[in-house]
This record gives C-alpha cells, sequence and structure tokens, in this order.
C-alpha cells in the first residue's frame, strides 16, 4: 500500500479556485487520480493521468473547470480547480493504481491506493 497524502483544500465562495496536491512518483503507477465523495454519495473519478501517454480523462461535470497534471520534477500531482460551485463541495482524494498495467487508458481502474482526503467546500 502507498501512503499518499493530499493537501490544499479548504473554503472557497462560488467562483473561486484551489489547487489540490499530493506526491506520487511516476515509477509507482501508471494511472494516477482525483476522487471526490460528496455527503449521501459513492466516491467518483473525476480526472484521471495515463502516466505513459499523458492522456487525460475528466468527469462531465468537472470538465472545462478543473486540469490534472503531474509535475515530474517536484513528483506530485495537481489538480487546478477552478470557477467552483456548491455541488464540488466534496472529500477529495489523491488515487493511484498498483500494479502498473499499461493498457492505454485509465477508464474503469480501481484505485486501490488512496489518501486520506483533503476537504473542499464551496459556499454560494
Amino acid at each position: 500500500q502507498i501512503q499518499l497524502a493530499e493537501s490544499g483544500g479548504g473554503s472557497v465562495q462560488a467562483g473561486g479556485s484551489l489547487t489540490l496536491s499530493c506526491k506520487a512518483y511516476l515509477y509507482q503507477t501508471d494511472c494516477m487520480a482525483w476522487l471526490r465523495q460528496a455527503p449521501g454519495k459513492e466516491r467518483e473519478v473525476i480526472a484521471s493521468l495515463y502516466t505513459p501517454s499523458n492522456h487525460i480523462e475528466y468527469h462531465t461535470s468537472v470538465r472545462g473547470r478543473f486540469t490534472i497534471s503531474h509535475d515530474n520534477v517536484k513528483n506530485t500531482l495537481f489538480l487546478q480547480m477552478n470557477d467552483l460551485n456548491s455541488e464540488d463541495t466534496a472529500m477529495y482524494y489523491c488515487g493511484l493504481r498498483t500494479p502498473a498495467r499499461y493498457s492505454g487508458l485509465c477508464r474503469g481502474v480501481e484505485y486501490n491506493n488512496l489518501g486520506q482526503g483533503t476537504q473542499v467546500t464551496v459556499s454560494s
């Protein structure tokens, strides 16, 4: 099990921005992702990154507003979140899939390494 720790969450007004981060190394996996779980809802993948090709996919609810990226020098996974709204209020998790399978995509991946999460609260 890989130890992960998310940071950067907080409270923000609607329309605001936050950047989440998580230490993650390329050698650990081929699929990295950000997931979130809102109260009373199931955890969902909102952004994924297939590192061998840098292929990125987003959940429709965040496409155009959120950006996932990995800094190979800082070995850090980021989630830049812009134009936040109340429906983005949730616990956010960094996820890695191990072992790497090199399947070309990260769709339907079960992320078996998750951090403790960081809370994002958006007030209107």
